[in-house]
């Protein structure tokens, strides 16, 4: 089960993802929260249109995926909406179908479409150096600790969308600016590891997973970033021993996990019912 540690990249791949499950599924707990997991999608894929605008133009591989990234999270940090009749996910979902469009249109044009195409979707872990991992980990470092410091602002806004009370928000509220921007720079930096796919599947399936589980608000943080760290070490596991590719092995074992939460659930609601007085 650890042989693939005798590889310096898988042992590089498997900080990488570690580093990445752990931060992004804590977010993924305030975005599960808040009813808005397709703005993890959209930011995920708007950053990778800046990467693909990036490739097309020649220049700023770095820095205009990280322009992109902010001004979208800043853009959707101010989505507030009125009517009844319409929902922030929908919103957010056209900027996820735009922002795929163009991004297909710029890769098309560019010398290896293809692949390109299949990095920016599952990226390329495997590929990761320590310098990449160390400039993550500074990034994600910040981004926690500022998370920690505030953590009572944060889930104070969180738990005010989850009673339906995010129309007191307000057009801008500066813990929720600050939320917008720590899941984009987060995205980001996550996107050029992982891809959009698995980013998408780390934010979301083991906030999902834990919330099926358990009801105490802390254990469902803890079970989140267990299920993130297990996923990538045997999604890569099993990416090493019968050679499949990396990203997608790790979003299976994520499906996996969550399949494995929902019969839990299932089998204690079963359990709950049987003792239930008639």
């Amino acid at each position: 089960m650890f042989e693939m540690f005798q590889l310096p990249f898988m042992v590089q791949a498997f900080a990488a993802a570690a580093i990445t499950g752990i931060l992004l599924s804590y977010l993924g707990v305030h975005v599960v929260g808040r009813g808005i997991v397709f703005v993890d999608l959209a930011l995920g894929q708007i950053s990778s249109l800046g990467v693909a605008f990036a490739a097309f133009i020649g220049t700023g591989l770095t820095s205009i995926p990280l322009i992109f990234t902010l001004v979208g999270a800043l853009l959707m940090s101010f989505i507030n909406i009125r009517d009844k009749r319409l929902k922030q996910e929908a919103i957010i979902g056209i900027l996820y179908a735009f922002a795929s469009a163009l991004t297909v249109l710029f890769i098309s044009k560019t010398p290896h479409g293809d692949s390109d195409i299949q990095e920016v979707l599952f990226g390329n872990i495997l590929s990761i150096s320590w310098q990449q991992i160390a400039t993550v980990g500074i990034v994600f470092g910040a981004i926690a600790l500022m998370h920690l410091v505030f953590a009572r602002k944060f889930f104070a806004l969180t738990e005010s969308f989850e009673n339906g009370e995010n129309h007191l928000v307000g057009i801008f509220n500066i813990w929720n600016f600050l939320f917008y921007i720590s899941i984009g720079l987060a995205i980001v930096f996550a996107v050029k590891i992982n891809g959009v796919i698995p980013v998408f599947s780390y934010l979301i399936i083991p906030a999902v997973s834990a919330i099926m589980i358990t009801k105490n608000k802390t254990l469902v943080i803890i079970l989140a970033i267990i299920m993130s760290v297990l996923a990538g070490f045997f999604g890569l596991n099993f990416s090493f021993k019968y050679d499949f590719p990396a990203g997608p092995s790790i979003v299976a074992i994520l499906g996996g996990i969550f399949i494995l939460s929902a019969l839990i659930r299932l089998l204690n609601t079963l359990m709950n019912r049987k003792h239930v007085p008639r």
